[in-house]
């Protein structure tokens, strides 16, 4: 469950969900104290060997947020995201968690962990992520997985940004190992050719170890794929 907080948050900074692979940039100014808003459920998880970091919030599945700023203010990771594309933006009334990458700024071990503050459309939360504990940092453009908390993952996929991969199903099959199946995509679909990040939530139905592997199925391409979890 993703982690509720009432504390006042602010700030913004660099980064872009387009080119979420690069480093944000430590050394702006500590941020005012926020006032008013509304409480935001956030979680996070590391990615790609502790080189990225999902940041997790709630609200429309087909309004995805996308990075505005992030920054290292004294210590603390303080991201600004937002759903808002333009006036003629429809949003489905459903809430669900949604996965968006920042990069682990220059100077942050992974090890130690991090705190992290997010602004989100009004909306203020923060979570605390725990240090890295898993493999080397992966190389470019691999998929990932990592912990949001013991029954929730964030899968890390690489491809066009109007295709991202949808979730059908998630099974614990053994204490060591989980599935996850993608929806086949339409034979007419029609994708933008960039390389982007996506980030899709799975939800668990049952206890697993932490060092599990993740095996895909369906989808564009993931059948017979398997990885760790970070």
């Amino acid at each position: 469950m993703l982690r509720r907080s009432v504390s006042a948050l602010a700030g913004v900074a660099l980064a872009t969900l387009a080119l979420a692979g690069c480093a944000t940039t430590p050394g702006a100014a500590p941020s005012d104290p926020a006032t008013g808003g509304e409480d935001a459920a956030v979680g996070a998880a590391w990615l790609a060997g502790g080189s990225l970091i999902a940041v997790v919030t709630e609200g429309s599945s087909t309004c995805r947020p996308f990075v505005e700023d992030a920054v290292l203010d004294e210590g603390v990771l303080v991201v600004s995201l937002t759903e808002k594309t333009g006036e003629d933006q429809a949003c489905t009334a459903d809430l669900v968690p949604r996965g968006t990458v920042v990069g682990v700024p220059e100077g942050v071990d992974p090890g130690t962990g991090i705190d992290i503050q997010v602004t989100i459309d009004g909306a203020f939360g923060e979570t605390r992520l725990e240090g890295y504990a898993g493999g080397a940092a992966a190389d470019e453009y691999t998929t990932s997985a990592g912990w949001i908390d013991d029954r929730t993952l964030a899968l890390l996929t690489w491809g066009s940004s109007s295709c991202a991969p949808v979730v059908e199903s998630a099974s614990v099959e053994s204490a060591s190992s989980i599935s996850v199946s993608f929806v086949e995509p339409a034979a007419d679909q029609v994708c933008t050719m960039d390389m982007a990040p996506r980030v899709a939530v799975v939800t668990l139905d049952g206890d697993v170890d932490r060092d599990a592997t993740l095996s895909l199925s369906g989808g564009a391409g993931f059948s017979g794929s398997e990885i760790p979890i970070d």
